[in-house]
């Protein structure tokens, strides 16, 4: 079991925050792209992020977006559609979301419209 699965979402949050700051995007862009791909309202994220609850229990709580298995592309020298673990998948999934929304993409792209 790699680590980052009982790793609090809301002690990676500010990091993916501070990346699609710095790139001139903001939290409710970034919000946005995390509840297309979880499924959850804004009420259901802030309660993810405000009770600590670690990415297995985050994505075990989704109802992921079918399109999200469009999702290609290299993070971390890895590429998503070749990871076999489900859990660490869905990670890379919204690893690459990120990633993608920092680099600049328009929205519509990013959310796979």
């Amino acid at each position: 079991m790699s680590r980052i699965f009982t790793t609090s979402v809301a002690s990676v949050y500010p990091l993916y925050l501070a990346k699609v700051e710095r790139k001139g995007r903001t939290q409710a862009e970034l919000d946005e792209v995390i509840r297309w791909l979880t499924g959850f309202d804004e009420d259901a994220l802030r309660s993810h992020l405000d009770t600590g609850t670690t990415f297995e229990d985050f994505f075990a709580a989704a109802r992921l977006n079918p399109k999200a298995s469009s999702i290609t592309g290299v993070v971390c020298g890895v590429r998503v559609e070749d990871v076999d673990d489900p859990l660490m998948q869905q990670i890379r999934y919204l690893d690459k979301l990120v990633d993608e929304l920092a680099k600049g993409r328009p929205m519509d792209r990013v959310l796979r419209a």
